[in-house]
Parts: C-alpha cells; sequence; structure tokens
C-alpha cells in the first residue's frame, strides 16, 4: 500500500470516528434540558446503579470472592479498571461535557473503588468529592455520593442503617447528605439501595416497607423543623413506583395534581410503560426513582425542580438489543457468569435543581 493510500485509509478512519463521536454527543442531548451548572443557574443531581463495582483484591470480611481475579468471575484489574472509567464516561456523557454536581451511586464496594472513579476516569479533571461509610452488608456493597465543592458545600452526613432484627443479615445503609448550594440555600439527599427482591417479592417486601418508613420517618423530621424543606431521595428501591413502600408509606405521587397535604412527588413515575430503568423478563421496570418534597416544587425552599427536569439517560451505547429480537436490553458487564463487558444493568437517572427566577412567597 502507498503512502498516499495509508494516509487516505487512517483519513478515513479518523473521519468515521469523528462521526460517531457527533452522533454520540447528539444522541446524548437530544430531550435534555440545558444543564443549568453551565449557567450557574442550579445543579444536576445523578444517579446510577453500577451493577457490581467490586475491587479485585480480595477482602477476607466480606463475601467478595467471585470478584476476585481467581473467582468465579475471573474479575481482574483490566477488567475492572475498564468499568471504572465506563462509569467516568456514563457521567460526563449525563452531564453533557459538565458532568453532574451531584452523583449517587449503589453497588459500589468499598473507598478504594470511589477513589478509582473519581482519579482515575475522566472525571478526575472536575475535583469530585466523597461521602461513604462502611454498611454492614453481607456482600461488601454500600451506597455513596459524589459531589463537587464547586457548586455543592457539603454540612453533613450521616449512614442511617436498617436493623430488620437478630434474625436478619444487615443489608445496606440509607446515606443522609446536607449541603448547601450557591452558598445558602440548603438540600437534603438521601442515596438509598433498598433490599432486593432475590427470594420472591411479597417475601422481602417487609423490609424494602421497613426502608421505606425510615425514610419517611426522615423526611418527616426535617419538615417538623422546616416545612419548605429541599429534599431530595434518589436511589434503586428494588420496587417500583405503585408498590406499597413508594405510593403507601412514602406518599410518593405520579403527578403535582395528585398530591395531598404530606404527600411527595416521584419523578420518575411518570415514564412507566414508555421506557424504565431496569428490564426484566423482558418488561422494563423503573426501580431508579427521585422523590422530592413540595419545598423542591414550588420553590420556597430557596431551589426549585420541575417534572420535565427529571429524565432515564439512555445512551445508545448503554443499551444493546435482546437477543431474541423483543426490543433492547441494558448492556450489562455480566450476563450470568459470563464477562460481557458492557456499562450497567441498570440506566443512570438525573434531575436538575435550580435558584428560581421568582421564588413563590
Amino acid at each position: 500500500m502507498s503512502k498516499f493510500d495509508t494516509h487516505t485509509l487512517l483519513m478515513r478512519k479518523h473521519s468515521k470516528a469523528y462521526l460517531i463521536l457527533g452522533f454520540f454527543l447528539i444522541s446524548c442531548q437530544i430531550g435534555f434540558s440545558q444543564n443549568p451548572q453551565e449557567s450557574d443557574r442550579g445543579i444536576r443531581i445523578m444517579f446510577y446503579n453500577v451493577e457490581n463495582l467490586f475491587h479485585p483484591s480480595n477482602d477476607s470480611l466480606k463475601n467478595d470472592d467471585e470478584f476476585t481475579k481467581d473467582g468465579e468471575r475471573y474479575w481482574s484489574f483490566r477488567r475492572y479498571y475498564d468499568k471504572v472509567n465506563k462509569i467516568g464516561k456514563t457521567a460526563i456523557a449525563v452531564g453533557e461535557w459538565e458532568p453532574p454536581a451531584v452523583i449517587g451511586l449503589c453497588e459500589i464496594e468499598n473507598i478504594q473503588c470511589l477513589k478509582d472513579v473519581v482519579h482515575s476516569s475522566p472525571l478526575k479533571k472536575f475535583g469530585y468529592e466523597i461521602v461513604h461509610q462502611e454498611s454492614g452488608d453481607n456482600r461488601g456493597i454500600d451506597v455513596a455520593l459524589l459531589y463537587r465543592p464547586k457548586y455543592v458545600k457539603l454540612e453533613s452526613f450521616e449512614a442511617i442503617k436498617l436493623n430488620f432484627g437478630p434474625d436478619s443479615r444487615p443489608t445496606r445503609d440509607i446515606l443522609y447528605v446536607k449541603g448547601l448550594v450557591g452558598e445558602k440555600d440548603t438540600i437534603h439527599l438521601f442515596v438509598n439501595h433498598w433490599p432486593s427482591r432475590y427470594g420472591g417479592q411479597l417475601v422481602t417486601a417487609p423490609k424494602r416497607d421497613f426502608a421505606a418508613t425510615t425514610l419517611r420517618a426522615k423526611y418527616d423530621s426535617i419538615l417538623t423543623v422546616n416545612p419548605n424543606a429541599a429534599i431530595l431521595a434518589m436511589g434503586d428501591f428494588n420496587d417500583h413506583p405503585d408498590d406499597p413502600s413508594m405510593k403507601d408509606i412514602m406518599k410518593a405521587r405520579k403527578t403535582i395534581e395528585e398530591m395531598k397535604d404530606g404527600d411527595f412527588l416521584n419523578m420518575t413515575w411518570q415514564y412507566e410503560f414508555k421506557k424504565g430503568t431496569h428490564k426484566y423478563q423482558h418488561e422494563w421496570g423503573i426501580l431508579d426513582q427521585f422523590v422530592v418534597t413540595p419545598g423542591l416544587l414550588n420553590g420556597k425552599s430557596g431551589l426549585e425542580t420541575k417534572l420535565e427536569w427529571a429524565q432515564i439517560f439512555e445512551g445508545d451505547y448503554l443499551l444493546e438489543n435482546e437477543k431474541d429480537g423483543i426490543g433492547k436490553i441494558t448492556n450489562r458487564t455480566y450476563i450470568g457468569f459470563k464477562y460481557h463487558g458492557g456499562y450497567s444493568d441498570h440506566l443512570p437517572i438525573f434531575v436538575d435543581v435550580k435558584f428560581p427566577t421568582s421564588p413563590s412567597k
């Protein structure tokens, strides 16, 4: 092949790469509201169940053996850092190159995993700080929150234990973080990963009901002090918006019109039957949700959000065709115990919180 032919081939490859990148950016931004961080109008908040981000080194105190290089999944450092990098790239895409001010995460093994996401992925340029506390979860997976001090100032945090009794194995904590947005406006954030449905939905429902009762009590204690408080819970609740834990205990409604005194808004319920965050037996469900207080909807908290500002992020690379041709499914890291090299079995969600142009009185 001549030098001219080689050069032409390389140019075609580069052109194709730029074209793919252009389509990627367009597909990421279609339907999005402009990231409020770009104009100092507020913040973007993201939640992502990243599907088993385990550090490959073995922890003798945790049931993590399958996610080691000699374990059943042959979880190598190469695979690990590839996943870390993909988490960072996804956060960049959600933020449209200005990554979210706040990122809630679940299925993270330990602080080292979080440090690698913050310092060894495309997020390393953005100065994220970490809020995390080890839980008693049997597998060792935790929830965590990443935040950018440029946009959010940390005031305090608390790991809320869920104690189901002496005969029950421990689960993930609910992480409560209190912060300031724009120097003076307080926001209360809760990161959740409620007990799974493994063993059957009905059998395990009481544990999620208990988690809902615990979270609801925390909401109420904050609202007793400040009825207009800006409170946002995010997480993989392992229940759908119309399950009793969310609808009856949390009293999280689908629309503002349905809300009565003491009710909250479930901002992701709006996508029911249209799309979802997790697919099981060919059906999409909305396990990943945002629940907000009236003070965030009417601007009386000093911060504001709207139903249309909450979205499920559906980047093309996070999805693939189902083998049997029944629509799309998440591009997972593993299918069973076979390494697939994807991103996660959940899609991320995000919501914008802004400073009201004319706050309600």
